[in-house]
């Protein structure tokens, strides 16, 4: 399975509208989000209520250096990088996600909570965290959450840790510059009509005038 295409699917197709507004609030400019400070986005005006919850949340730390390192791990494995574009990381996912379980505090037991049964099944199948297991371990251990019609009955809370995870790692990457240019997306940016096709003017038994031909050619000049 293509997980990276799986990913786009679900991000065009089925990502809360109100997490992808959440979400389109926190990206930057720059090609690259690399701290919860540029997660935030352009500069706005904001209300001076907004402004403290801003610089309140974001000068906190809720994820410890090695929950950070798991994130960040599972976010590559959820959204590699391929010849499109960059990896999860590469987008600034992890500090996406630091922002938005501060920003939305309900998402922190689930997270947490989620990590921490994560270490400890990797303690029991290979006696070591998620963090320290080799790539095909970490695999291993993925497959058994990330498909929920076919996990085992003790692993649902893994199933669901890993939604979230996979939810908030789409929603972060496909509203980063990054992932924006991944899909496509334009937005409203300037084109150029060259007018009727030939096929449609010999159809209707048209035709453009020498006039309005060289008006054209200057206009494209």
């Amino acid at each position: 399975m293509d997980r990276r295409k799986s990913i786009k699917a679900i991000a065009l197709g089925s990502l809360s509208a109100g997490m992808l507004l959440d979400a389109c609030k926190e990206t930057d400019k720059k090609d690259t989000v690399k701290t919860a400070d540029t997660a935030a986005g352009p500069k706005v005006d904001r209300m001076k209520e907004e402004e403290a919850h801003y610089k309140k949340i974001t000068a906190e730390k809720f994820f410890t250096d090695h929950e950070m390192a798991t994130i960040t791990i599972l976010a590559d494995i959820i959204i590699p990088k391929d010849e499109v574009s960059g990896s999860a990381s590469e987008a600034g996912v992890p500090d996406f996600i630091e922002f938005i379980v501060k920003d939305m505090p309900y998402h922190q037991t689930p997270m947490r909570g989620g990590l921490r049964w994560l270490d400890m099944q990797c303690f029991r199948q290979f006696d070591k965290s998620f963090k320290d297991c080799s790539e095909e371990e970490r695999i291993s251990m993925v497959d058994q959450i990330a498909y929920p019609q076919k996990a085992a009955p003790g692993m649902q809370q893994g199933v669901a840790f890993f939604n979230l995870m996979r939810d908030l790692t789409a929603s972060g990457f496909y509203t980063s510059p990054i992932g924006v240019k991944d899909i496509g997306y334009m937005g409203n940016t300037p084109n150029q009509w060259n007018g009727v096709p030939d096929d449609v003017l010999k159809q209707y038994g048209m035709a453009y005038t020498e006039k309005e031909l060289k008006e054209c050619i200057s206009f494209m000049k």
